[in-house]
């Protein structure tokens, strides 16, 4: 901003008179101020420059609920740009595993009974996902399990499994959808035609 950009804008005869410039003065501090907020308007909603507040809103924004005020800022950054990122693959085995190693820290892998067969050749059951992840990264395990319960789509029977446990399902969990059960043991939720070999 220029200084006194509105101040110099006085008529002459009025520029002499100190009244009228510090009364115009009054407004020119309240427009530089409304002129400093919508200047940065468009680096609101960039995730690696934004203020903190504003980064929390925004993963709420994208369905993002798994951001804390007590993790790292560049750990929230970082969170919030690939969410971000991966949420036109929301609900694909692809998206889910970009998903999990987003939040986990680590690779992470998806086997699920979705693929393409010919007509009438489709096996009974495809609603179905394993997920493993070797930590839970920068989260509870709690907090990981809610986030990855929030990605799974509604339909599908899921397991996650930290490592060489089973955190999701557990003993006493619901199934992941009302009316769908979830399989007991894991393996009943292998891919189409395993049992065969």
């Amino acid at each position: 901003m220029r200084p006194q950009w509105l101040v110099s804008q006085l008529p002459p005869g009025m520029l002499t008179d100190d009244f009228f410039t510090r009364f115009v003065a009054i407004f020119q501090a309240q427009a530089d101020t409304l002129l400093a907020h919508a200047e940065n308007l468009p680096h609101l909603a960039d995730p690696t420059i934004t203020p903190p507040a504003m980064l929390r809103w925004l993963g709420e924004w994208i369905g993002l609920d798994g951001v804390d005020a007590a993790m790292p800022e560049q750990v929230q950054r970082r969170l919030v740009a690939g969410a971000a990122r991966i949420l036109a693959r929301r609900g694909t085995a692809a998206g889910l595993q970009e998903f999990l190693e987003l939040f986990s820290g680590g690779p992470a892998t998806v086997t699920d009974g979705g693929g393409v067969w010919a007509e009438g050749e489709a096996p009974a059951d495809t609603a179905w996902v394993v997920m493993k992840v070797t930590s839970t990264g920068v989260l509870e395990e709690a907090d990981f399990v809610a986030l990855v319960q929030d990605e799974v789509p509604a339909h599908v029977r899921a397991e996650l499994w930290v490592g060489s446990r089973r955190v999701w399902p557990g003993d006493g969990d619901r199934p992941v959808a009302v009316a769908v059960a979830v399989a007991a043991p894991s393996e009943e939720l292998r891919p189409y035609g395993e049992e065969q070999r």
